[in-house]
């Protein structure tokens, strides 16, 4: 199973272009759209009183055809309007529904469901008058809004919310594919669960994805039964100095456990007897020079640096004479920003096996200018993988990653436990650990930034950074029994 592409509303656009190019009428395509909303809708409901608010487009049309099956099934159904229907096939379906239809108004009589088809994906002017009320009022009415495709006021091509105001649904039942607008915040939390529904498109190649199993499973690097520690993977974590030892440990407890055979924390002197006495089964190496952090380095696949490394120039040239190695280098925090009046010196010493892993913050001091530049911050992290040459992943609520190549892959589920200190080190551990073992860079920052939210899941409240290494088990036996 191929992961789900992610789309533009101009990819949208086309593909369904192309369908009635084949021979499907777009009214066809709309009787399609309005079932599976009716479906949805009967599927999560009981049959009670239920508003569709139509707009003037082909979204509005949709929404004819909601209100017209919802009442064939019994339910009490009204159509309230914002502006008369402007399309030929939203025309067509609002000439087919024979019910109560009234313009929307405040004082209109209240519902116990409300349907957004206002406005679709390629909104974009700011709501207004009867429409903006309405955006205003579903702030209070939690558990009985559905929008058809996405939330009125939601920009489809970047999740933005144009002129600062937009609906809030609950549940949104968007068709062929998720766009944009449905991944990125803040129009993801504007549109609530999101639904796919199949209305017969076909397929639609896209270098953006869904990042899931799907991606990335087949190719996970499970042990067999002759592996031994050294054929699974060999990870060194670099770690700061006394007083800043904790974040490193982290990392390389994260790589331990999701599955690197040897992990070795490569400790200045300084913090020798303090990683010491916290070690186990990960091992400790010192290095006081960076010729000797070399040679520490130079049997593993992997390495991390940056967490709590220190924004010195030591770990700049640390940074730099691990890249001239050839070993793929994990980046994080410290080793980001101490590049921040120097991003072409880094970028110049990356390879496509190495990964970037900024926060924003981190990123704008790399990247100047991206994430305000751009659409969205896809294409923030596209561009700074480019530009880079190295996988870059753009943690937020709604993670991106990015390939030198231009895929470009989106964590869909939230996961707002991983708002807690040291959760990136983890992450950057996991996904070192996965490259150490011979996974590809970007799809092993896909699984690892997976795996790392769906440890957080399934803890929920009162998770901690080092609660994640041992969460992965759980995870990681799931994903092996999907696997088989």
């Amino acid at each position: 199973m191929a992961a789900p592409e992610i789309l533009t509303v101009a990819e949208m656009t086309a593909a369904d272009q192309a369908a009635i190019a084949a021979g499907t009428p777009g009214q066809v395509l709309m009787e399609r759209a309005g079932t599976a909303v009716a479906d949805a809708i009967r599927a999560r409901f009981a049959p009670c009183r239920v508003a569709v608010l139509c707009g003037p487009g082909n979204n509005g049309g949709d929404g004819y055809v909601v209100a017209r099956l919802l009442k064939r099934r019994g339910w009490t159904v009204w159509v309230e309007t914002f502006g008369q229907p402007s399309t030929a096939d939203s025309r067509a379906m609002a000439g087919k529904w024979r019910g109560d239809t009234r313009p929307m108004a405040a004082d209109n009589r209240p519902a116990d469901l409300y349907v957004d088809a206002l406005f679709g994906a390629g909104l974009s002017k700011p709501l207004a008058g009867e429409a903006s009320r309405f955006a205003q009022a579903t702030q209070a009415l939690k558990g009985r809004v559905v929008a058809i495709d996405v939330s009125s006021g939601v920009s489809g091509e970047s999740g933005g919310i144009v002129g600062g105001e937009a609906v809030r649904a609950d549940l949104t039942v968007t068709f062929h594919r998720k766009k944009i607008g449905h991944v990125l915040e803040p129009g993801r939390a504007a549109c609530g669960e999101v639904v796919v529904a199949d209305i017969g498109l076909g397929t639609t190649p896209s270098p953006l994805v869904e990042n899931g199993p799907a991606l990335w499973l087949e190719r996970f690097p499970w042990p067999d039964a002759a592996s031994h520690k050294h054929a699974r993977g060999r990870l060194a974590v670099v770690s700061g100095e006394q007083l800043s030892t904790g974040a490193a440990r982290l990392a390389a407890r994260g790589g331990l456990r999701i599955g690197a055979g040897v992990v070795t924390v490569l400790s200045p002197p300084s913090a020798l007897s303090v990683n010491a006495a916290h070690l186990e089964a990960i091992m400790l190496r010192a290095f006081e020079t960076d010729a000797e952090l070399v040679e520490a380095a130079d049997r593993a696949e992997a390495v991390v640096i940056g967490p709590a490394a220190g924004v010195t120039p030591q770990t700049r040239a640390r940074v730099s004479a691990l890249a001239r190695t050839g070993v793929a280098l994990v980046l994080d925090a410290d080793a980001l920003t101490v590049f921040r009046d120097r991003p072409a010196e880094l970028f110049k010493a990356l390879d496509r096996d190495d990964v970037l892993t900024p926060h924003p913050g981190e990123f704008e001091r790399v990247f100047p200018g991206l994430l305000k530049a751009g659409p969205h911050r896809i294409e923030a992290a596209r561009q700074a993988a480019a530009r880079a040459g190295a996988v870059v992943l753009l943690k937020g609520a709604d993670t991106v990653i990015a390939a030198p190549d231009g895929r470009a892959a989106v964590n869909v589920e939230p996961a707002p436990w991983l708002a807690t200190a040291g959760s990136g080190d983890v992450l950057a551990g996991f996904i070192a650990g996965l490259i150490a073992q011979g996974m590809d860079s970007f799809e092993a920052a896909c699984a690892g930034s997976w795996i790392h939210a769906e440890c957080a899941r399934r803890h929920g409240p009162g998770l901690i950074a080092e609660d994640l290494p041992g969460l992965a088990v759980g995870v990681l036996a799931s994903l092996h029994q999907q696997g088989r």
